[in-house]
């Protein structure tokens, strides 16, 4: 297999290598992914570490998100669809050409997403304002990057967005993106020996009540922005001390009549990364 997945849980960090589980020695999340060699360094740990068994009386560690003190970043405009959505819902603030510009520029839109201590994990309760009425949520492949700015892994991300607020006035974009339980990231930091595909496919299903209101998928083909790129503009002028992780926008948008309620049930499928499952509070 071309790649291997790291858990963090409350016992340490787990490496799964060919659906077999083993714990990694070193314990700090922060140490362990900010390696820009780490995929040779997890299968040079692989080697020497004991296979773990779970069972109904030995259960798998409660799985955290991956994230150890990075900062998470997003990025804007980068599939058509999005650039759409954002002018419509900009249009009556008079924003709207400013993503058109944005989407056909040279430098991209990027904004601080949030801290660490502020992201939920795998099955994590994400949520929207109490001062916004229009809400969904944004299923993003999220990069992770070194202090040096190399791309070693990927995540599955959810940006929570508050598009009544965001479609005000664009200068209301921290207050739709950044609040407490806006991101979510999980379910493990999937670290890789060649990238994704362009043919990998995001999808996004919404569970109300039992039912699937909604569905939507899209092939990372469809986004007009290498991650190389972004992750270029990102650390031109930044440090990163620990690495940082980095939400690479969306290309599905629920219609205008779609919002998030509580209890609403979110999940985000990228294989062969996995699910990441929050319900909405």
């Amino acid at each position: 297999m071309d790649f291997m997945k790291l858990y963090k849980t409350e016992n340490g960090i787990l490496l799964e290598n060919e659906d077999v589980f083993y714990r990694l020695h070193e314990t700090d999340w922060d140490v362990v992914v900010n390696r820009n060699n780490l995929y040779e360094w997890l299968e040079t740990q692989a080697k020497s570490l004991i296979a773990l068994t779970f069972t109904d009386d030995i259960p798998m560690p409660e799985v955290l998100a991956p994230i150890g003190t990075q900062e998470v970043w997003a990025s804007g405009v980068t599939y058509f669809k999005s650039r759409t959505a954002r002018m419509e819902e900009s249009e009556k603030a008079g924003g709207g050409s400013f993503y058109d510009r944005v989407y056909e520029a040279e430098r991209p839109e990027l904004f601080f997403k949030s801290t660490a201590s502020r992201v939920v994990g795998n099955h994590g309760t994400v949520r929207i304002r109490k001062d916004s009425t229009w809400d969904v949520p944004e299923p993003e492949l999220t990069l992770f990057a070194t202090s040096e700015g190399a791309l070693v892994g990927y995540t599955i991300g959810n940006d929570m967005s508050s598009r009544s607020i965001e479609g005000e006035n664009p200068l209301y974009l921290p207050q739709a993106k950044s609040y407490t339980g806006s991101a979510a990231l999980g379910p493990c930091l999937y670290v890789f020996k060649e990238q994704l595909g362009a043919d990998t496919v995001i999808d996004l299903s919404i569970v109300r009540g039992g039912e699937e209101v909604f569905n939507g998928e899209v092939a990372l083909s469809q986004m007009k922005r290498k991650p190389e790129e972004l992750l270029h503009f990102l650390y031109r002028e930044m440090d990163f001390p620990q690495g940082a992780y980095l939400m690479t926008g969306t290309g599905i948008v629920p219609s205008s009549d779609f919002t998030l309620q509580a209890g609403d049930i979110v999940h985000i499928t990228i294989e062969p990364i996995g699910t990441l499952t929050n319900t909405v509070g």
